[in-house]
């Protein structure tokens, strides 16, 4: 590394670590076309900016990143007027959109360092995991931090080392205001600041650290990791819609194996899905392999560039849940139905006391774990039934799941993929023919006899 001054006149850039092009890999080919032009306007306009965060990280490692976004010392004001495409958004703190097509190109102020008193009361209540039903507490909780400052400033501002290098046009170079790089090479994750007084700032933090763990394949630095079990139950002052968005990062980012693992071993990971981690102690078997197999698998269609649904996903990760709790009613008289449906219902309410899931996932869920008993069935109305059922595929892949953790279905699951390949009206024209274990025959009653009058 070369330690140089640039020679540039922004407030704060003398305090970095200068890393000539010469010393690094990136090359601006690997940079979005559309952030380069938004980082040359800038440049144009007398502003400054620079490719910050996950984008020069993933660069710096031989990674593709998912997105570029970009630090300027233009306000959110000056940026809307010279981006025709510009959307200011956010409360807590703006941030402008440039929106080019399907890529949208994330630019943010420099800021400053906020009010040392906002952050998170450490005697949050713990709503969640006692279960109990309590407004979300937002002591502590940052509310306004339109706060402007410089370009180092926003450096110490950000999470982690490795989140916080710069890499300016000017002379393609790249900035290090911490201990960016070197804990590149070291392969780890280390906060910037003091870690427990920045997990109170935002305990989401938490979850970050392990996320970036997972994803980068590093190790989360002593430091950096000894408050996280400590502080866990700070993110009890999360709402859990957000800690739903979270899930949804943890889990489709193409790690999601080694995410989970990481979550059960870490207290945070009890904020998002306890229900699940008791289950998986209690039970053994093809409902534990089959959550196995679903992280497996959702890492397999994100790595070939396939979609993922949160629906399929949560009905995997809750089925272990599901399974326990029809277990123990198992004794229980009446409308197996009935019982079945309450069961799925309690587990989704159960969940949703820890993530959001918006209604449109869980009821898809619901749906993925009915259509299992329906699958099993012969005959016509069955087969109709659930060939048609809009949630079929799902299902039929939670069906090839299931058999695929070990557990018997009679082979259910290549019948349905025979039955797919094959002429399927002859199929069902044959099972029409056999008797409807569905319906009931009725009786003919016999005619009263007249009575004489």
């Amino acid at each position: 590394m070369n330690q140089s001054t640039p020679g540039s006149d922004l407030v704060g850039i003398e305090n970095a670590t200068i890393l000539e092009r010469d010393n690094h890999p990136i090359s601006r080919k690997q940079i979005s076309p559309n952030a380069v032009r938004v980082l040359y306007k800038l440049a144009e306009a007398g502003y400054h900016g620079f490719l910050v965060g996950g984008g020069v990280r993933d660069l710096l490692l031989g990674k593709s990143p998912k997105d570029f976004d970009i630090a300027t010392d233009a306000s959110p004001e000056q940026l809307k007027s010279l981006f025709r495409n510009a959307r200011i958004i956010g409360r807590r703190f703006k941030i402008i959109h440039l929106r080019f097509g399907r890529e949208i190109i994330e630019v943010t102020t420099f800021r400053a360092p906020h009010d040392s008193e906002n952050k998170i009361d450490d005697n949050v209540p713990r709503r969640r995991i006692q279960n109990q039903e309590s407004a979300h507490s937002t002591a502590g909780m940052i509310l306004r931090d339109n706060v402007y400052g410089n370009i180092d400033e926003d450096a110490l501002r950000r999470d982690f080392t490795i989140n916080a290098l710069y890499y300016t046009i000017d002379k393609f170079r790249i900035l290090d205001f911490s201990t960016g790089l070197d804990d590149l090479e070291s392969k780890q994750i280390r906060m910037i600041g003091d870690p427990a007084e920045r997990y109170k700032e935002d305990p989401v933090r938490m979850l970050r650290a392990i996320r970036f763990a997972a994803k980068l394949g590093f190790t989360i630095e002593e430091k950096t990791e000894k408050p996280i079990n400590e502080l866990a139950h700070l993110l009890e002052s999360i709402s859990t819609a957000r800690l739903f968005d979270e899930t949804i990062k943890l889990m489709t980012g193409g790690d999601a194996e080694k995410t989970f693992e990481l979550l059960r071993r870490y207290r945070p990971g009890d904020y998002l899905f306890a229900p699940t981690f008791r289950a998986l102690e209690k039970l053994s078997g093809p409902p534990c392999k089959l959550v196995e197999l679903a992280l497996k698998n959702t890492d397999g269609r994100l790595a070939e560039g396939k979609s993922v649904t949160p629906a399929f996903l949560f009905a995997a990760l809750l089925w272990p849940v599901l399974q326990l709790r029809l277990e123990a009613q198992k004794s229980n008289e009446g409308n197996q139905h009935q019982l079945f449906q309450q069961a799925a219902q309690d587990v989704l309410m159960e969940q949703l006391q820890y993530t959001a899931v918006p209604k449109r996932f869980t009821i898809a869920a619901k749906e993925i774990w009915e259509l299992q008993s329906r699958l099993m069935r012969d005959n016509k109305r069955g087969i109709e039934g659930s060939f048609g059922h809009p949630r079929f595929r799902a299902a039929y892949d939670f069906l090839l799941l299931r058999e695929e953790a070990g557990e018997d279905l009679g082979g259910r699951g290549e019948w349905w993929t025979q039955f797919q390949l094959g002429d399927t009206s002859q199929i069902i024209q044959r099972a029409s023919t056999e008797p409807d274990p569905a319906k009931k025959r009725r009786r003919r009653r016999r005619p009263k006899p007249k009575t004489e009058g």
